[in-house]
């Protein structure tokens, strides 16, 4: 196997955060530091086919599961927290439902235990569009973009995925190729009958249509040790959205 990128900061009790869809473990950087400061070593893992890790043909919850529990094998880490945005959500809650053990407590961050259908279908052909045979630079790559995301916030985000092999040449970190390919993998639902049975904390954001009222009955079943909280204020990034609300939460719930 193959071991995940990460970078690491500050010391103490191990805590995993994983990215979203097309995110990367940089993207929790700021809010990685503030939780740092109770007492945790914060592990920013970049999944398969994400940020700075290894690329595969092959991708789905499992997989990225095993990859998480090697990488915690790698790290002598027997045991820690884990907080998972999005698609990071969903591949800490099989973790969590697979190896309770090793799981201290779990945080998801506006993503529920259902199945969703594919909804990334313009920002998949906005990247497919980039031809960095004739794009050479950043500002070039978003005007493709802005044909087929309108949204600011979403374009900054999906920016931080180009970067430059060598000057005057731009590529994408994100496998693009693998995650089109598989993306109906993305919105796979927790296996029925799995349940965590630890503390778990689901964070929803106010203005994000991820997690519904309806959802709560099964959220109970899966785990039934659960707190929901609506960050204000906030949509589907709700952390950095909402950073101060979002920190407060996680730490009145990690003591």
């Amino acid at each position: 196997m193959q071991l995940l990128h990460s970078n690491i900061i500050g010391e103490g009790k191990p805590f995993i955060i994983l990215h979203g869809f097309l995110g990367m473990g940089d993207n929790w950087k700021t809010m990685a530091k503030h939780i740092a400061t109770l007492g945790h070593e914060v592990h920013l893992v970049d999944q398969r086919n994400h940020g700075r890790s290894f690329h595969s043909d092959s991708f789905d919850y499992e997989l990225l599961v095993a990859d998480l529990k090697y990488y915690l094998e790698q790290k002598n880490i027997t045991k820690a927290t884990l907080l998972g945005h999005s698609m990071g959500g969903k591949t800490a809650m099989l973790f969590a439902v697979t190896y309770p053990e090793k799981v201290t407590q779990l945080i998801i961050a506006d993503i529920a235990p259902k199945a969703y259908p594919v909804h990334h279908d313009f920002i998949l052909q906005g990247l497919q569009a980039l031809d960095f045979s004739i794009i050479k630079s950043r500002k070039e790559a978003e005007e493709v973009l802005k044909k087929y995301i309108p949204d600011f916030g979403v374009r900054q985000f999906l920016m931080k995925n180009l970067y430059w092999i060598q000057k005057g040449e731009l590529a994408l970190r994100i496998n693009l190729a693998a995650l089109v390919e598989n993306i109906t993998e993305i919105g796979e639902a927790l296996p029925s009958l799995t349940v965590f049975e630890g503390k778990t904390l689901f964070l929803k954001g106010e203005k994000s249509p991820y997690i519904k009222d309806s959802d709560k009955p099964l959220i109970d079943a899966h785990f039934p040790n659960n707190t929901i909280i609506t960050i204000a204020n906030a949509g589907h990034w709700l952390h950095a959205e909402n950073s101060v609300a979002f920190f407060e939460a996680v730490k009145t719930f990690v003591g």
